[in-house]
């Protein structure tokens, strides 16, 4: 008849192992790569025409509230470029 507690041990053995190297595995050594949009380039004559328009639009535009946001988001994509280019040197 099979000792129970010499079954046990080699029970727990494999399985502390392997709770070890599960362990040592989700460890990712390498940054994850950052990712940034890209920024549309404008000529001036489109910016000159889109902020006669902006202009013309009433105060209270949702329109006007919606290009300040993407002021914003611009620069932010540019502050992402600039971070992610420097991180590769």
């Amino acid at each position: 008849m099979p000792n129970p507690a010499c079954w046990t041990r080699r029970l727990i053995a494999p399985v502390i192992v392997m709770l070890l190297l599960t362990g040592c595995a989700a460890v990712d050594s390498d940054p994850p790569a950052v990712v940034c949009p890209p920024v549309v380039a404008y000529d001036q004559a489109t910016m000159d025409r889109a902020a006669a328009e902006l202009e013309a639009l009433p105060p209270d535009s949702a329109l006007a509230g919606m290009m300040a946001d993407y002021v914003v988001m611009r620069d932010q994509t540019r502050a992402c470029r600039n971070s992610s280019a420097a991180g590769n040197r």
